[in-house]
């Protein structure tokens, strides 16, 4: 959400003639939705008219699919799966339906469901609003319903329905709403505020929705940026272009709304395209990002590893067109193709038809013009891993990263603080620049690093008597010394209005308890400020509100469940997983994210998902491995004693794992060129990836 901004008087200075056009069009959408399905007729509306998933040839436009994808003027429920509509038939064939209706026949779940819409129909024209809060059923669909009920009673309910953009807008508008309280209620209760204020006085809802997104809109400030190929080769580049739109294949999967979870349409990818290793997770992960792209998203089109076609926004939703010959999911963009260039350094994570852009990279591409020498040079944006550990910082005040290995969490960690520290354009600057910015924060005030082991103590952190080092008498003299936390804490006391940051590497390696001792009470951010006697010196000590703490932990030493449990209940726990985008690349015949994912696969099939493999044991100074002496390095000098530590000298184990690199009987890892190991890894672990479009 927008900061710094006035609600009041940033509403003086709206102007409400700009959207009389879409306003328009949102009023055309509601007398389509009115004319195809009347209220008076609810009360037999037959489940042809009203789920996703039916033959459209057959049944027409269906209810669901007029207020989800056809009236965007009314107001989004975009985004997600088709779950948000209660009951819909799912590609399979099956019916799939809200806890309270499973098991019952498909007509019979649907004339509870339809008895429901009517009851809240009637009860709103009587004006009984809280008879709502009594249809079970309707809370399972809440941005569905909110929308209906806003659609055929616009005087009673704003065009906004995400729960949480509005208990924001609420926030904002000074009001607040029950945490269990349902969408519809929430809505009416942000109707009530807006209509209480002399600054909104005469406006529609949809100039009060439009106001608010644009100038306070509750979405992540940081959206991902996806490349995307138009085909193979960029073959249906001209008609994406002239088409305004952007659009992938996997066909057979039908339409990408019925998947509700990841897990669930990397099923459905197995099942259409068998992989012996089953490494098609990314790829569902990937899809459902595509189906999810809202408006104003950015993308880049490509030709190879080394061309960009145009620059790309989303300016519409995801729709699957079963009529198209190939390629038939579909999303509009608005092209901008000013900003076409070849690249003079190969993108190897552009091979697939999906890669992450990292915005610092982004706008790079955007500075350029096509024909033009001369570019801008690109502002600093934050990325959006940085951000959400800020978010959480903000919201917890203590954080701790945790993920296997290799993942990055103290990259990441080091991140954030060069962000906080004003230093956001070192994150994706050389290596060495970087490094010496980290150390320069690092060596400020702002900014503190520890790493906790079995040894460091209470006295260490908080405080302690230690010895005088420059104590001249005889004997040993001891003096009362602060600890790390104790100068961070009174160095932030003397400059309240900016943020200090104390990085704790291998967190869990520590007693916890023992090293913050009392303090643990006053992490808490309702208990900063608040003065307690430490037990050694019985001085007054207070934590700070502008500090914050963020720990990174390895998930393969001790899982989150073995931390204390009052330690646990003051951090928020953000997962840094294993990335195959970063490693993204071919040695040889092999493709490295495909082996990285099915060899991740395998170790969380037999150990778990805390013993996977991070990224950085495939990376070079930043960048995927590219020859296969590098290769054969990293997986026998990194890789195998790390899985034989792991296996506990089990070689079966070990062999499951490996496969057949790996003698059964004595766990001894065959041993060959690192020409043929790529060979031998692309044989053992790679199937191909379906789709790519690189």
């Amino acid at each position: 959400m927008t900061d710094g901004l006035d609600v009041w008087t940033t509403a003086a200075g709206f102007d409400r003639s700009a959207v009389a056009e879409d306003e328009a069009s949102a009023a055309d959408e509601r007398k389509q939705v009115l004319g195809q399905f009347p209220l008076e007729e609810w009360a037999r509306l037959p489940l042809e008219r009203y789920a996703l998933g039916l033959d459209p040839s057959r049944s027409g436009t269906t209810y669901c699919r007029l207020i989800e994808f056809g009236t965007p003027n009314l107001g989004s429920i975009r985004g997600g799966s088709a779950a948000k509509h209660i009951m819909y038939r799912h590609n399979s064939g099956e019916w799939r339906m809200a806890a309270p209706l499973r098991g019952l026949d498909p007509q019979e779940a649907w004339e509870q469901l339809r008895g429901q819409f009517v009851q809240a129909f009637e009860a709103v024209a009587a004006g009984d609003f809280e008879a709502l809060d009594d249809l079970e059923l309707l809370r399972f669909g809440p941005a569905l319903v909110t929308k209906s009920l806003a659609t055929y009673f616009p005087e009673h309910f704003l065009p906004v329905y995400s729960a949480e953009h509005m208990r924001r807008f609420l926030a904002l508008l000074g009001g607040t709403a029950p945490a269990d309280s349902p969408t519809w209620r929430s809505n009416g209760r942000l109707l009530e505020l807006v209509r209480s204020r002399p600054e909104f006085e005469g406006w529609t809802g949809y100039e009060v929705m439009t106001f608010l997104y644009q100038d306070f809109d509750p979405r992540p400030r940081v959206r991902t940026i996806w490349k995307i190929a138009p085909g193979e080769r960029g073959r249906l580049w001209e008609e994406c272009r002239d088409g305004g739109f952007i659009c992938v294949g996997w066909d057979e999967l039908g339409d990408l709304s019925a998947f509700q979870t990841d897990t669930e349409l990397k099923t459905a990818l197995d099942e259409h395209w068998p992989r012996g290793s089953g490494g098609s997770l990314t790829t569902a992960r990937r899809l459902l990002a595509f189906r999810d792209l809202e408006a104003g998203d950015r993308i880049v089109a490509n030709r190879g590893m080394d061309e960009i076609l145009a620059t790309g926004t989303v300016t519409g939703n995801y729709h699957f067109l079963p009529d198209r010959p190939e390629y038939q999911h579909v999303v509009p963009v608005s092209w901008d193709v000013s900003h076409a260039q070849k690249l003079a350094k190969p993108q190897h994570g552009w091979r697939s038809t999906f890669a992450k852009v990292d915005p610092t990279q982004f706008v790079k591409f955007t500075a350029h013009q096509a024909g033009s020498a001369s570019q801008a040079t690109p502002p600093a944006t934050v990325p959006a891993d940085v951000q959400a550990v800020l978010d959480a910082l903000k919201r917890k005040g203590q954080v701790i990263l945790h993920g296997p290995p290799g993942t990055g969490k103290t990259r990441l960690a080091l991140s954030t603080a060069l962000v906080l520290a004003g230093r956001t354009e070192m994150i994706n600057g050389e290596p060495a620049q970087r490094a010496l910015a980290q150390s320069d924060v690092l060596g400020g005030e702002q900014v503190r690093m520890v790493t906790f082991h079995p040894s460091y103590g209470y006295e260490d952190f908080v405080e302690g008597f230690k010895p005088d080092l420059s104590a001249t008498g005889p004997g040993l003299t001891l003096s009362l010394a602060d600890g790390l936390f104790h100068v961070l804490c009174r160095r932030a006391s003397e400059q309240p209005k900016q943020t200090y940051l104390l990085i704790i590497d291998e967190i869990n390696r520590g007693d916890l308890p023992r090293i913050f001792g009392e303090l643990i009470t006053l992490l808490e951010l309702d208990k900063r400020g608040l003065p307690l006697d430490l037990p050694v010196s019985k001085r007054s000590f207070s934590v700070p509100p502008n500090v914050r703490i963020l720990g990174t932990m390895n998930t393969a030493d001790r899982s989150i469940s073995h931390l204390d449990a009052a330690v646990r209940r003051r951090f928020a726990f953000l997962p840094v997983d294993p990335d195959p985008d970063a490693v993204s690349g071919t040695v040889g015949p092999l493709d490295l994210a495909a082996f990285f994912e099915s060899l991740n696969t395998r170790i969380t099939r037999h150990l778990d998902a805390d013993h996977q493999l991070g990224h950085a044991y495939l990376l070079r100074d930043g960048e995927p491995i590219a020859t296969e002496e590098d290769l054969a390095a990293a997986f026998h000098h990194e890789v195998i004693p790390l899985l034989e530590d792991y296996c506990l000298g089990r070689a079966d184990l070990l062999h499951r794992i490996l496969g057949g690199l790996v003698d059964p009987g004595t766990g001894r890892v065959a041993v060959m060129s690192a020409q043929d190991l790529a060979a031998a890894l692309a044989t053992e672990f790679t199937n191909g990836e379906p789709g790519p479009d690189a």
